[in-house]
């Protein structure tokens, strides 16, 4: 490989777009072109991005020489099997959550990256941005952990064509899609990160069609609710976890992690960009005609750094691993004190297991829960 990795993509949507504009803010890595089906696609693709080689097949795209890495940025089904034959012509693959389908397909492929010595990586933002290592250190300071909330909720255009009985890759159990694995995981990967896997998992989905409904190829969720509880075991004993994500409908809520001491706010869980730690001062009893339950209380505003394309850290950690550099925990910090996990392989199987229960307890199956290569 040559000193600066050559990356290709495969997909020509806005994240696409948004990822190649990422790896112009990195060094030691740059776009050489776009994989698309259609061949006046991929070349007006690949040009308007300042790249040189469009391609319009995946062996082509697999088999050249002058490329060392690929971000698969296409339906969710469709992961697995391009990033497999990526890896088996020796590239490293940055692939965009969720990683696979499901867990199994997810460790089929960590296997053969394994075993062709290439680095797979998920492309999930919170993991890789540092505004939620200023989050985990601020952690101690909420005393022991008892509730979260984490919740990403916007409404999808979408959703009108599901209303309309019209098919959408976004809203397609045969395509691996549904408010789960677009939105879900981005509350359920953080969780992990910071707290491990919960003891128990109660899932209620909302879900918008049933196993006849041809236009969604079954059974797929809009919305859903999840309770995380960890047990006396776990790193974080007597938590637990709200998970709330929805596409058919806006969350204009906050998320916040609650402790006895006292409580951390933030505005978003894909890209953070405020959060706030309150910590509680005496507490005194109150009333049912006074809103104040404690007094002395202090408020800190987390310093986070303004970030125009957060996808910039997560280009950045599959340059430094693809290089060979160590990145042995997350965030650059021990993540010991909350028992979680401590990879970002560990967090992204962990989190699809959560996902499969979750989609188990809904009935949304995905055609990879029955077959994989």
């Amino acid at each position: 490989m040559s000193d600066t990795i050559k990356l290709a993509t495969i997909g020509t949507s806005m994240i696409s777009d948004d990822l190649i504009n990422a790896v112009g803010q990195v060094e030691g890595i740059e776009y050489v072109g776009t994989l698309s089906r259609n061949a006046v696609s991929a070349r007006e693709f690949t040009e308007r991005h300042g790249g040189s080689r469009p391609f319009t097949s995946l062996e082509q795209l697999a088999n050249c020489k002058d490329v060392d890495a690929v971000y698969i940025a296409t339906p969710n089904a469709l992961h697995y099997k391009q990033a497999l034959a990526c890896v088996r012509g020796d590239k490293h693959v940055l692939v965009e959550k969720p990683f696979c389908s499901n867990r199994y397909e997810a460790q089929s492929l960590y296997a053969a990256a394994e075993l062709h010595h290439v680095l797979a990586l998920e492309a999930m933002r919170p993991v890789h941005d540092p505004a939620w290592a200023t989050i985990w250190a601020a952690l101690p300071k909420l005393g022991q952990l008892r509730r979260a909330t984490f919740r990403f909720g916007k409404y999808s255009s979408r959703y009108d064509d599901v209303k309309a009985g019209r098919h959408t890759n976004i809203f397609d159990a045969k395509m691996a899609s549904g408010a789960l694995m677009d939105l879900g995981v981005y509350c359920i990967e953080p969780m992990v990160a910071l707290f491990g896997v919960p003891d128990r998992i109660v899932a209620a989905p909302t879900l918008i069609s049933d196993a006849r409904t041809e236009s969604t190829g079954g059974v797929i969720d809009g919305a859903g609710s999840v309770l995380c509880s960890y047990g006396r075991h776990s790193g974080t004993p007597g938590l637990v976890v709200e998970i709330a994500y929805s596409k058919i409908s806006t969350d204009l809520l906050p998320c916040q992690i609650e402790g006895d001491l006292g409580t951390l706010t933030l505005d978003a869980m894909s890209v953070p960009q405020s959060a706030e730690v309150m910590v509680r001062g005496q507490a005194i009893r109150g009333a049912a005609t006074t809103t104040t339950n404690s007094v002395g209380n202090v408020t800190e505003r987390l310093t986070i750094a303004p970030c125009a394309n957060n996808m910039v850290h997560e280009v950045r950690d599959f340059v430094s691993l693809v290089n060979g550099e160590r990145i042995d925990t997350l965030w650059g910090a021990s993540m010991a004190p909350t028992g979680a996990a401590s990879s970002f392989t560990d967090v992204t199987l962990d989190a699809l297991a959560i996902c499969d229960e979750i989609r188990h307890q809904g009935l949304i199956h995905f055609p990879a829960d029955f077959h994989i290569e």
